[in-house]
């Protein structure tokens, strides 16, 4: 039950801070995500993948319906934003003490944990 509870609050912590972003995406375009995408060298529609690891993927953890799946593709994601957005922060120490990228950090690495340790019993495909 602790454990499952655990998990809950994982997926909708993940999920719904995510998705956040992703209606900020859907809201104002992604345009300007464009030029970082093409100057990596890769092709302008990569940009639409944000929608899918910012909302879809966010969605299916919300739900913990294929949570696995989504929290993998917000890793996913993540390591994009870092690679294209933040890669000169990587090794940063903050004004305030802490790692410059650390809400990335938390994004990235809370689901990877979610895609490692599943949705819970308390998810649509919960068992």
């Amino acid at each position: 039950m602790n454990e499952s509870t655990g998990k809950l609050i994982l997926r909708l912590a993940l999920g719904a801070l995510v998705l956040l972003h992703g209606i900020a995406k859907i809201t104002g375009g992604v345009g300007g995500l464009s030029g970082m995408v093409t100057a990596a060298g890769l092709p302008a529609f990569v940009t639409y993948g944000v929608y899918v690891g910012e909302v879809i993927a966010p969605i299916l953890v919300l739900l913990g319906w294929y949570s696995r799946i989504g929290a993998a593709l917000i890793a996913v994601n993540m390591l994009f934003a870092i690679a294209l957005a933040h890669s000169a922060e990587l090794f940063v120490i903050g004004k305030t003490g802490g790692w410059a990228l650390e809400l990335q950090g938390m994004f990235l690495f809370t689901a990877i944990a979610i895609a490692l340790i599943g949705p819970g019993r308390f998810s649509l495909n919960g068992k």
